[in-house]
């Protein structure tokens, strides 16, 4: 039974692929099984920036002054003990 084939119609992907699996000593297919592996465990349970930061500003309503916050935790040094 013949294996099953990924077409890529991206030149780049195909000439990519093919410079990665010369360079490592691996056939494509393992190229880029590895790279999707890869990509998925990477990826994977990921949020958005967009959704997260529209959460996170949901779940703090109140807003911060960091400017008072630097100023409050500032202390003078005493300089150095001759």
């Amino acid at each position: 039974m013949a294996e099953p084939q990924l077409s890529v119609r991206s030149a780049k992907a195909r000439d990519l692929a093919h410079r990665l699996a010369r360079r490592e000593n691996r056939s494509i297919a393992d190229v880029v099984e590895r790279a999707l592996e890869s990509y998925e465990v990477r990826e994977a349970g990921r949020e958005p920036a967009r959704s997260f930061y529209a959460r996170l500003r949901a779940s703090s309503a109140t807003d911060i002054d960091l400017e008072e916050v630097i100023k409050e935790g500032r202390q003078g040094h005493k300089g150095i003990d001759l």
